[in-house]
């Protein structure tokens, strides 16, 4: 009789609740190997991303993984220069969101935050007021903003100390092996990229960010001018 009883529990409690069950499942695949929302908690990528922002990531732009691994199903195409993509760092396996500078075959190195790309200096021009407005008043003080922009690559915002000759600011050349790719942040001067962590791995990178879905300050309160905002 008791038997009886736990088993009919059972059934109540499946048929209850077996929808949202079957619903969470669902959802929770499809944030591992489809698509996800991540939160940004660091501004290593301003002025084009900012603490606060929610950013879709599409997990099925270069190819399709095992839900939950890396292993690769199938693969029809691979990240390029200027993309932001999010990867885990060979360091301490922390999820990142950088932007692919240097792809296999390039040649990178930089002097005094001026990038150059298989040999051609990255041109800079004064970026918008629309964008530097975003920033507290001691960021928009304290440091530079510009467009850049190389031959093969959509011009994008990066931010650095007015103050040039440090030593994060240079690096030597380096020539980019196969399956590996170089990362750098838009904020130039405090960013964890190539020139902390190193090179990144193909099969490290998890997918291409390309949309801030929603954001928010850090008083909590709605960025509206940021919802849904496409990422360059």
């Amino acid at each position: 009789m008791q038997e009886s009883a736990k088993n009919s529990r059972d059934r109540t409690f499946w048929e209850e609740w077996r929808s949202l069950i079957f619903f969470v499942v669902v959802m929770v695949i499809f944030r591992s190997a489809i698509a996800d929302w991540n939160g940004v908690p660091t501004g290593s990528m301003k002025p084009t991303i900012l603490e606060g922002d929610r950013v879709v990531v599409n997990k099925v732009a270069y190819d399709l993984k095992v839900p939950f691994t890396s292993w690769h199903l199938a693969e029809w195409d691979s990240p390029k220069p200027g993309e932001i993509v999010t990867f885990y760092s060979p360091d301490d396996e922390t999820l990142l969101i950088k932007r692919v500078i240097g792809v296999p075959g390039d040649t990178i190195s930089m002097q005094d935050n001026q990038l150059f790309v298989n040999g051609k200096a990255a041109t800079y021009s004064r970026l918008d007021d629309e964008i530097v407005k975003q920033l507290d008043d001691l960021q928009r003080r304290h440091h530079a903003f510009f467009y850049e922009a190389f031959a093969d690559m959509t011009p994008h915002a990066v931010m650095l100390r007015s103050t040039l000759g440090n030593d994060y600011g240079s690096f030597e050349p380096i020539k980019i092996p196969e399956n590996k790719y170089l990362m750098l942040g838009d904020n130039r001067d405090n960013s964890k990229d190539f020139r902390r962590i190193g090179l990144v791995d193909r099969s490290r990178i998890t997918g291409r960010a390309h949309t801030v879905a929603f954001s928010y300050d850090e008083s909590y309160i709605p960025r509206m001018d940021r919802f849904i905002r496409p990422l360059d």
